[in-house]
């Protein structure tokens, strides 16, 4: 695990839980908007923090802290994630994962040996527009079908939620994605909000009436629908 941020006390990033945030590096998507993307495309620039750092302070907060959420870039492309979390599970915390969904196989079974509390999950668009959201030409679109697929079936808590930045989305695509995962226990649209750190810089967000149109748009077809990171 390539670890290149610590967040050691967080409100927002898992819902109803004081959590801490352990932010990997590397993503196998290319996101325009991505708001991390010295995590995606600048490795060399960031400091690695030792997973020794990170279990040594969160053996300390036992009974303080409730759950660690793991994001990124893209937790699911490392292959020692399962052992990373088994050690914060031992530690009785909750873990929360933020993923793309482009693993699916993984998904299932860090839910199936009980090593995820919650999932978050990005919607990146409607599926025609996903590799031109993604920057990724040849995605295969199947993966993310088969990760919302497992999500609406399973009985984890999770969300579905989706960065809308102007040049990406609008009100045909949000009716899209609210019908392709209809059903969903709740689906968050983001703000989309140029955090200086962008794959491309220059893209914009929708205005917040525009965002509420786009949620009552959603409402019909999932359990909840909220505004996320609107001021």
């Amino acid at each position: 695990m390539q670890i290149y941020g610590f967040n050691k006390l967080t409100l927002l990033d898992y819902p109803e839980h004081l959590a801490a945030t352990v932010f990997v590096g590397g993503c196998n998507l290319r996101c325009p908007f991505c708001q991390n993307a010295s995590l995606v495309t600048r490795l060399d620039t960031q400091i690695r923090i030792p997973i020794d750092e990170i279990m040594s302070y969160l053996k300390k907060r036992t009974g303080i802290l409730e759950g660690v959420c793991i994001t990124g870039g893209e937790p699911t492309i490392y292959k020692e994630l399962p052992e990373f979390i088994k050690s914060i599970k031992e530690l009785g915390y909750n873990v929360k994962l933020d993923t793309n969904g482009t693993n699916p196989d993984m998904l299932k079974a860090l839910a199936e040996d009980g090593l995820i509390d919650y999932v978050a999950m990005d919607i990146k668009n409607c599926r025609s527009k996903y590799t031109l959201t993604t920057g990724i030409s040849d995605l295969e679109i199947g993966l993310i079908e088969k990760s919302v697929s497992f999500l609406l079936e399973s009985n984890l808590e999770y969300e579905f939620r989706t960065t809308i930045v102007k040049e990406y989305h609008n009100k045909e695509d949000i009716l899209s994605i609210a019908q392709w995962i209809i059903g969903a226990k709740a689906y968050f649209l983001q703000g989309f909000k140029d955090s200086g750190d962008l794959i491309m810089p220059g893209l914009h967000p929708h205005s917040k009436e525009t965002m509420q149109e786009f949620v009552s748009l959603a409402s019909p077809y999932v359990r909840y629908a909220a505004l996320r990171g609107i001021d």
